[in-house]
């Protein structure tokens, strides 16, 4: 029996804290950090870096609105990962021709080096995460994931607008 079925544990208990899904899911997304950054071996590079990365070799030209909804991240804090990745070198701004307002996003060949350099150790840290789990009871657990991100989407503070995730 689980803390969240246990009515007479008292609500503060720290082994009910420990058994609530929103616990393991920040708890493996910790563990899931740190298998990311020891994968890809000291590049500098953040899991939403790489995810904008890979945005806008997908997108060339998005701009900074749509790429924090493509990647499901705050849009008042993307471009604080823009200026990262620009001064990197590995991301360039452009103004658009159609809306001067508007800075479009492209990835510089360092960038795209980059990310065709990472690609294995990026494959190797989701088999690393995985790993526990039969092969059976890895696509199980992917596609619940991807069930309660596409049931929950709404509820965020940073949707994902105009995609869903692969495999449903």
């Amino acid at each position: 029996m689980t803390a969240i079925d246990d009515a007479d544990r008292a609500p503060d208990d720290i082994d009910d804290l420990l058994a609530r899904p929103g616990h393991l899911i920040r708890r493996l997304h910790q563990i899931a950090v740190s298998i990311f950054f020891d994968e890809i071996d000291g590049q500098q590079l953040t899991p939403v870096q790489y995810a904008a990365m890979v945005a806008i070799r997908a997108r060339p030209g998005i701009d900074q609105a749509g790429l924090s909804r493509a990647i499901a991240f705050d849009r008042s804090t993307i471009g604080g990962v823009i200026d990262r990745l620009e001064h990197k070198g590995y991301v360039e701004r452009r103004l658009s021709h159609s809306d001067r307002r508007t800075r479009q996003l492209f990835l510089k060949p360092d960038g795209d080096a980059l990310l065709s350099r990472l690609s294995d150790a990026v494959d190797q840290a989701q088999t690393r995460l995985l790993a526990p789990l039969s092969k059976d009871e890895s696509q199980k657990l992917m596609a619940m994931l991807r069930r309660l991100v596409d049931a929950n989407n709404d509820l965020s503070r940073s949707p994902v607008i105009g995609t869903k995730t692969r495999g449903e």
